[in-house]
């Protein structure tokens, strides 16, 4: 079942107005949180299908806020901030956010990207990837090999899901750093082959070779 409560995180009294107003219109019931630190407390106790997160708050600023709600409840993060800049986005990222929204914004718009985040958690990873003893939870984000779970982080995870769930397929870097990174990502795309060095390494020497570099293009997650 889709979840039909978010939680607009904002010390903008205005912005958490016009978020409540729009989302109510799409069905939505809505919390509110005017801080970090509130928003933290909210989702220990109430299930969401999507926090709505600005970054510059009092109290607990919002890349802290979502890394302690990550470890928390799996729920899907989307930034709703003014930061408008490339490291902010790959920061959040990396964060294990699941989408980056600029101030000014479309309400309409958010509410599109609500819906897409929300209905992607709510049938992602219904059916583990397996692979000898390499076990893969996408809905859990939970890697491990004989029961033993994997420390990566969040764009490691989310960097060997998309490649396992497409297996055998060839993949080129653009298409992994929109995919993954999800949006358009206009810096270097060197920034696919440190994250694949860092996750061959942590697959250590039985599962690292199933990450086939497939020259002039990209990679692809052989089997």
């Amino acid at each position: 079942m889709i979840l039909s409560r978010i939680l607009i995180v904002d010390d903008e009294i205005r912005i958490r107005e016009v978020v409540k107003e729009y989302a109510g219109l799409y069905g939505y019931e809505c919390d509110e949180a005017n801080d970090g630190e509130e928003a933290v407390n909210k989702v220990k106790n109430n299930d969401y299908a999507v926090v709505i997160l600005d970054i510059m708050m009092p109290k607990l600023d919002g890349f802290t806020a979502c890394k302690k709600i990550k470890e928390i409840k799996k729920v899907p993060i989307i930034i709703l901030s003014a930061r408008s800049e490339e490291h902010d986005k790959l920061f959040g990222f990396d964060m294990g956010v699941d989408d980056y929204v600029t101030k000014p914004f479309s309400p309409k718009e958010l509410m599109a990207r609500i819906k897409v985040v929300s209905e992607r958690y709510a049938t992602q990873g219904q059916n583990t990837l397996v692979f000898g003893d390499l076990t893969i939870d996408p809905l859990g984000r939970q890697v491990s090999i004989a029961d033993q779970k994997l420390n990566l982080t969040p764009k490691e995870i989310d960097l060997l899901i998309y490649l396992a769930e497409n297996k055998n397929i060839a993949l080129s870097r653009e298409k992994l750093l929109n995919a993954v990174w999800k949006y358009d990502y206009i810096g270097d795309e060197r920034t696919v082959d440190t994250h694949i060095k860092m996750l061959r390494h942590n697959l250590g020497p039985k599962y690292r070779h199933h990450i086939v570099t497939v020259r002039g293009m990209g990679y692809k997650f052989e089997v």
